[in-house]
């Protein structure tokens, strides 16, 4: 079953998740449902709060030949996908990388923003097993988006002063058309 996206301008979007103390057989469905609706939605990540929850989950799903280079997608090949993580924290970042982003709950938008290159997190998988991951470029990126999204943090956060400027009006619309919260 999929779920509705929350849209850009929902108060959901800025909240903090809350941790999860188990992993329980209602998360794990979530998990999937959530999975199903990145699917449909033809996303490569989410996020709880994206689709009106406040637990601590986000999942993703980077498709083959997404990587920059070829060293990068075989680094990234170790990490099962679809990922899903239950209170994900990034233990450790290095290198600069600027690349488009793109997000569900803001339809047709994209800009450049600058993420970590590499990063390691620590997260529970679906059994509630502690699990440390390290990945690179795209997948680096996604996760960096989507830990950001359980802390209330959107990418349009790391826009640049010129960048805030130049989306200005349609960003005022969106947020106003899904509840005014920017």
């Amino acid at each position: 079953m999929a779920l509705d996206i929350v849209k850009y301008g929902n108060k959901i979007l800025r909240e903090k998740a809350s941790p999860v103390a188990i992993v329980t057989p209602e998360l794990r469905n979530l998990a999937e449902e959530m999975i199903a609706t990145m699917h449909d939605a033809r996303g490569v990540g989410l996020a709880a709060q994206q689709v009106g929850r406040r637990e601590s989950v986000c999942v993703i799903d980077i498709p083959d030949g997404c990587e920059d280079d070829a060293a990068t997608e075989a680094f990234n090949k170790q990490v099962v996908q679809p990922l899903v993580m239950f209170n994900p924290v990034i233990l450790a970042s290095s290198g600069e990388n600027m690349g488009k982003e793109g997000c569900l709950s803001f339809p047709n938008m994209s800009g450049e923003v600058l993420r970590a290159e590499t990063v390691t997190c620590q997260y529970l998988d679906v059994a509630g097993v502690m699990q440390v991951v390290t990945a690179k470029g795209f997948l680096a990126r996604a996760i960096q988006h989507e830990t950001d999204h359980l802390s209330g943090i959107l990418y349009v956060d790391h826009y640049t002063p010129e960048q805030k400027k130049s989306r200005e009006k349609r960003l005022a619309k969106l947020a106003a058309k899904n509840g005014g919260v920017r």
